[in-house]
């Protein structure tokens, strides 16, 4: 029989958390919720970017006014990886990256910035149709994916620069 108890091991890791200074992003009066809908977005004015401002606001709120501003600029590039024997190329990687930078709007000092950089695959074995779905389907995971970046950076950030 071992003499291994789950529920004192589990009470010991939370004891030593709490003695590390451990907080809860989302708990009462952290990082995460300092920032809930305080950040105002810049406007998109493309669909990735519309993607990305999107994301942001769902998991950072949507803020009229806010206390911070988050301007942002997206570069992506598409990249063969896979081709054919008849030189057809049948899969793609979209590469992307995003520049940030969260501003206190009534000062305009920049309080954190930063570059996320990520990228997505999709397949162009299939019609045409079928590629284009693919490939605006990858865009729109690479937004998710960036915006799930920057808001983690910014979550991260919020203690040196918080209320």
């Amino acid at each position: 029989m071992s003499s291994f108890n789950r529920r004192s091991f589990c009470l010991a890791a939370l004891a030593a958390l709490a003695a590390c200074g451990f907080t809860p992003v989302y708990g009462p009066d952290g990082a995460g919720t300092a920032l809930q809908g305080q950040v105002l977005v810049d406007e998109p004015i493309t669909r990735d970017a519309y993607l990305l401002t999107r994301e942001l606001e769902t998991r950072l709120g949507r803020a009229n006014p806010g206390r911070y501003g988050l301007s942002y600029a997206i570069t992506m590039f598409v990249e063969s990886i896979a081709i054919s024997q008849d030189n057809v190329t049948t899969r793609y990687n979209l590469l992307g990256g995003v520049t940030y930078a969260l501003r206190d709007l009534d000062t305009q000092a920049v309080v954190a910035s930063g570059k996320v950089d990520n990228f997505t695959g999709y397949s162009a074995s299939g019609t045409t149709v079928a590629t284009q779905a693919a490939e605006k389907d990858a865009r729109e995971r690479l937004m998710n994916i960036m915006a799930e970046q920057i808001v983690t950076r910014l979550i991260v950030a919020a203690p040196s620069f918080g209320p």
